[in-house]
C-alpha cells in the first residue's frame, strides 16, 4: 500500500495478483481499532480498499488516502471515498474519532511527520491504530537484495526504501506527539507468497532496483532468489516471506 510517490510503482491488477495476502491478513488489527458505526475513520495508505470496506461494512464513515492514483481509482471503483494524498503531509483537521492504517507505515521514512499529520487528523482523544514492517521485517529479503546489488557495483544498503522500527523506537515518537501506547509488539509471521518471491519481489522491490532494466535486473533477481531459496522456499517449491509486523493501539490525549 502507497503513501508516498517515490521509486516504487503500483499496479492495481499487480497488486490483487501478487499481494492479496497484505489485506486478507489485516483481520487482527482490524479487531484491535474495533470500528463503531458511526465513527469517522481515516484509512491512511488504504491501497485498494480492500480493508477499508470492510471498515465502511462496519458502519464507520471511511475516507482513504493514498498515493498511488491507480490504487485510489480502484478503491473508489468499490464506492469508497477514497483520496490522493501524501501520508507525510495529511491536510485533515480535527476530523477523525481513528486512524487506521495496515502495511502502509514503513513506506514512510519520515515518521515523526506522519505520526505529527496524524494527530491534526484526530479529534481530541482519538485513536491511532496499525500494523507495519518492524525491526526484522523481510530480513532475509533485504540481505539477498543488498548483497546481489553490491555485487553489480550498487550501493545496495543507500537503496533501501523502508522503516522498521522496534517497538520502543516507535513507542517514543508517538510518545513526542502527545499519545498514549496502549498497546505495541512485533509479530513474527511467515507469510506464505502465492505467487512465488518473484512476484513479491516484482510488486515490492521496484526502490531497489530503480534504474536497472533489461538483463541486468533479470540476473540481479536470479541471484536474488538464489540465496533466498534454503531459507524461504521449502521442499514443495511453495516460498514465504520473513515477514516481522509492529502492532500498536494508541490515544491522543491533548
Amino acid at each position: 500500500m502507497s503513501t508516498i510517490k517515490e521509486a516504487q510503482s503500483w499496479s492495481a491488477e499487480g497488486y490483487a495478483r501478487n499481494a492479496r495476502f497484505v489485506a486478507d491478513l489485516g483481520q487482527p488489527v482490524l479487531e484491535l481499532l474495533a470500528p463503531q458505526p458511526g465513527e469517522r475513520i481515516l484509512d491512511l495508505g488504504c491501497g485498494d480498499g480492500a480493508l477499508t470496506a470492510r471498515l465502511a461494512a462496519a458502519g464507520a464513515e471511511v475516507v482513504g488516502a493514498d498515493a498511488s492514483a491507480e490504487l485510489v481509482a480502484a478503491a473508489r471503483a468499490l464506492g469508497l471515498d477514497a483520496r490522493i494524498a501524501d501520508g507525510q503531509a495529511l491536510a485533515f483537521a480535527a476530523e477523525f474519532d481513528a486512524v487506521f492504517s495496515n502495511a502502509a507505515l514503513h513506506w514512510m521514512r519520515q515518521p515523526d511527520a506522519v505520526i505529527a499529520g496524524v494527530r491534526r487528523a484526530l479529534k481530541p482523544g482519538g485513536r491511532f491504530v496499525g500494523e507495519f514492517g518492524g525491526h526484522g521485517n523481510v530480513a532475509a529479503i533485504v540481505t539477498a537484495l543488498v548483497a546481489a546489488l553490491n555485487a553489480h557495483g550498487l550501493d545496495g544498503a543507500a537503496r533501501m526504501p523502508w522503516f522498521f522500527p522496534t517497538p520502543a523506537e516507535y513507542a517514543a515518537k508517538l510518545e513526542a506527539q502527545s499519545f498514549r501506547v496502549d498497546t505495541i509488539g512485533l509479530v513474527p509471521r511467515p507469510t506464505p507468497l502465492p505467487t512465488g518471491m518473484r512476484g513479491w519481489l516484482d510488486t515490492f522491490a521496484n526502490p531497489l532496483l530503480d534504474g536497472i532494466g533489461g538483463a541486468a535486473r533479470a540476473e540481479i533477481l536470479d541471484e536474488v532468489e538464489a540465496l533466498l531459496a534454503p531459507s524461504l522456499r521449502d521442499r514443495s517449491g511453495n516460498w514465504s516471506a520473513d515477514y516481522v509486523r509492529l502492532r500498536f493501539a494508541a490515544t491522543l490525549t491533548s
